[in-house]
């Protein structure tokens, strides 16, 4: 199972974590991992690159592991944009909760 941790501040979400693989199918084969990782991987190139923020980010492939941190001295522009796309991909991640919940624990953490 995969355990995704939205922390959000201010309503607005500035880290995301994802660990584990959701074991749904065989490694190479696993449609459900697959589907998680391009959401959360897609946003955080989104931001990278397309908003270009410098996050914070820790990655094991192995372990199935990915973590980003939004840094704190983003201009409004990019809190905005940052914003809708870290929304999105939490909606992406719910849709996909909703139908492999067996296989995906996502938690969101208002500090």
């Amino acid at each position: 199972m995969t355990k995704v941790v939205i922390r959000k501040k201010e309503n607005k979400i500035f880290e995301v974590e994802c660990d584990g693989h959701t074991n749904y199918g065989e490694k190479g084969e696993d449609i459900v991992c697959a589907s998680l990782s391009s959401i959360v991987q897609t946003a955080a190139l989104g931001l990278l690159m397309v908003v270009t923020i410098e996050l914070d980010m820790k990655r094991d492939d192995e372990k199935g592991y990915l973590r980003f941190t939004l840094p704190e001295n983003l201009s409004e522009t990019q809190s905005l944009q940052a914003s809708a796309i870290l929304d999105t991909m939490l909606c992406g991640i719910a849709d996909l909760n909703e139908s492999f919940s067996d296989y995906i624990e996502l938690e969101v953490k208002n500090l």
